[in-house]
Formats: structure tokens, C-alpha cells, sequence
């Protein structure tokens, strides 16, 4: 961190640097950001070190960021269940949400999609939707939460994760479990293990009951209610169990890894 310090530079325009380093930041957090009086001695504040042009700032975000990734994971219980809900309270209709209109999703063949398994597992081979239609089933209500600040409640079914993790041999002393999707911009995001392991993390199959539409992630979606909606990567074709950080879509344009809800 010392390299930032000592940067000011005369005549720079430290309110206009700060909102144009607030840019950086993914909409939900730059409203807290702004919301909380953003400022060039904020961010001083939070750092200990002087910014005075765009990419110091930008640096020190990207710092910020990854500290509260570490403290969010400290502070996550692996046996604290999110809240769940009635069938009454499930939002109807459910919104569809995407960086794409709801006709460009993917239109899989069930019949013929495969989960390919690798990494840090015993059984490192594909599996069909008839595998997981055969495995023990959990369904569950539980409020999907959006970083652009809305929410919604939804039921959903499907294969806890943690069993899936145990029927492959994973190794759960790994890191994390990285996931690939069959979208238009080859989607991909990856989770924390102990997340893995929550007992409501699912590898989701239906929706309301009926088979998970296509907007929702048809075959599969992995629902986790302990992450934010980013963070629930649908169309999912590959899962890896690894020691290695691969990044994600939003990840890799500075949205929060651990991102919980």
C-alpha cells in the first residue's frame, strides 16, 4: 500500500477523481459508496494513503474490495441457514434477469447435456440430467437477491451441492468450486468451498415445482441464498474443484468474490 501514498498532484480536481473512481465500483456498491459521503478523504480514511489520480484510486478500490472478501468469509457461518418462506410469499411472476434479453438464453437439449466434473475430485466424468434426476432432492424457498438492489422469492429443487461434492470424492480441503456456463459470453463465476458445503447451496432442477424454465438455467442452475444473484450462475455445463482463484464474468470487472447476500 505505501506506493500509493504521497500522490497528490496540483491542480487535480479531487471531487470529480473520486466520482470517476466510483465508476469502478459494481452499482450496489457505489450507491453505498455515495450514499455514505464519498469523498477523496474517504477513501484516504480507509486506506491510510493519498489518492490524486484515477488509476491510485482505482488501485485502492480494488485493496477495499478484496479486504472485505477476506472479512465476509471470516464472518460467513457455514450453519447459519438464509430465511425461508411460505408458498404464499414466492414472487409470481419471478423476474428473469440477465446481461441479455430473456430470448437470447440458451436453448440446451436436455437429452443430451452432460455436467463435466474436474479438478480436485475421485470421479473426474460427465454426468446426465437423468444422474441428477435419480440423486436425493431438496426444495426449498428462499429470496434471490440482486446487486442492483431488488429481490425476489422463489422455490426452487434440486441436488444439494454438498452431496454432489461427496458422491464425486471432492476433495473439500480445496478452495473452490469454478463453474462454466453455456451463455452467449461464456459465463463462468465460482464459489468459496465452505459456500459449497452450506446445507442450501443446490444444484437447482426445478423452479415452482415444474422444470427449471430456460430463463432460469434449464438444465441446471446453481442456486446458493447465501450469495448475491451473480453469484447463482444458470445453463451451467462444467464444474471444477480447485485450489486456484479462476475469477467469474463480474468478478473480473471488479464485482466482490465472496459477494454475500
Amino acid at each position: 500500500m505505501g506506493r500509493f501514498r504521497n500522490l497528490i498532484i496540483s491542480g487535480v480536481d479531487k471531487k470529480l477523481l473520486v466520482k470517476d473512481a466510483t465508476k469502478l465500483m459494481p452499482d450496489l456498491t457505489r450507491r453505498r459508496f455515495i450514499s455514505g459521503g464519498a469523498s477523496l478523504g474517504a477513501l484516504t480514511l480507509l486506506t491510510g494513503c493519498n489518492v490524486s489520480d484515477s488509476s491510485s484510486a482505482e488501485a485502492l478500490l480494488v485493496q477495499i474490495s478484496k479486504f472485505n472478501d477476506k472479512v465476509q468469509a471470516a464472518l460467513f457461518n457455514p450453519n447459519t441457514l438464509a430465511p425461508t418462506f411460505s408458498e404464499s410469499e414466492i414472487t409470481r411472476p419471478f423476474p428473469f434477469n440477465a446481461y441479455f434479453i430473456e430470448d437470447n438464453a440458451p436453448q440446451i437439449d436436455g437429452k443430451a447435456w452432460k455436467l463435466e466434473v474436474t479438478g480436485l475430485v475421485d470421479q473426474k466424468r460427465s454426468f446426465t440430467l437423468e444422474d441428477f434426476e435419480k440423486m436425493p432432492q431438496q426444495k426449498q424457498i428462499t429470496r434471490h437477491i440482486c446487486v442492483e438492489g431488488w429481490s425476489a422469492i422463489g422455490s426452487w429443487t434440486g441436488v444439494p451441492l454438498r452431496h454432489f461434492l461427496e458422491l464425486v470424492g471432492a476433495d473439500k480441503r480445496a478452495k473452490y468450486c469454478w463453474f462454466r456456463c453455456d451463455d452467449i459470453e461464456g459465463y463462468t463465476s465460482s464459489i468459496d468451498m465452505p459456500t459449497a458445503m452450506h446445507p442450501q447451496t443446490q444444484m437447482a432442477l426445478k423452479f415452482d415445482g415444474k422444470t427449471l424454465p430456460v430463463g432460469f438455467g434449464y438444465p441446471m442452475k446453481i442456486r446458493v441464498p447465501t450469495k448475491l444473484g451473480f453469484k447463482n450462475p444458470k445453463w451451467v455445463v462444467s464444474m471444477e474443484v480447485t485450489n486456484d482463484y479462476k475469477g467469474g464474468y463480474w468478478e473480473n470487472q471488479g464485482y466482490n468474490d465472496f459477494s454475500g447476500s
